[in-house]
């Protein structure tokens, strides 16, 4: 899936300002799912999410869609490192993600929707308006697939000594 020149003018100009704060840089720093990071993740469900939309010609309010899901896992911690306090990340990181948002962005109501509810049917809210579903199914497509890429990865890096043996 491809953007046309102007959906991706727009696309650059909603997601740059984040890209540019430090706070959202060090995303990168902290594995999501697989090999892949909670940076790259998230601007694949905010390009996955946004081309969708535009393809299937929802009405949208474009840049909260991108926004809220390039800050939809913007928790900046690592999860696979056992505390008692991010047991249930699953459940509980669509909070301190908002929370972070609020603390470095002004975020709309759309964004916070997006934000807190991403993780429906895990979270007890379901998405309400349009660009947090959205958001919700894309980022559990996205999730999947680098779930699998990584097992894949895995199976094909050890065929070498499988077959030598």
């Amino acid at each position: 899936m491809k953007l046309k020149p102007d959906e991706m003018e727009f696309f650059r100009a909603c997601i740059l300002p984040l890209l540019e704060y430090e706070p959202v840089c060090r995303m990168d720093s902290y594995v999501q799912h697989g090999n892949t990071t909670c940076l790259k993740h998230s601007l694949a469900v905010a390009y996955y999410s946004y081309t969708i939309g535009k393809r299937l010609r929802l009405k949208c309010d474009w840049a909260a869609l991108v926004r809220g899901a390039m800050l939809h896992d913007f928790f900046l911690y690592d999860w696979h490192v056992r505390d008692k306090s991010r047991r249930w990340h699953g459940f509980t990181h669509p909070k301190a993600a908002l929370s972070n948002a609020n603390r470095h962005f002004i975020i709309n109501r759309r964004e916070r929707e997006i934000i807190l509810k991403h993780m429906w049917p895990l979270t007890p809210s379901f998405p309400r308006c349009r660009e947090a579903a959205l958001v919700c199914l894309v980022d559990k497509v996205c999730s999947v697939a680098e779930i699998f890429e990584s097992i894949v990865s895995r199976f094909y890096r050890n065929l070498p000594a499988l077959i030598e043996g």
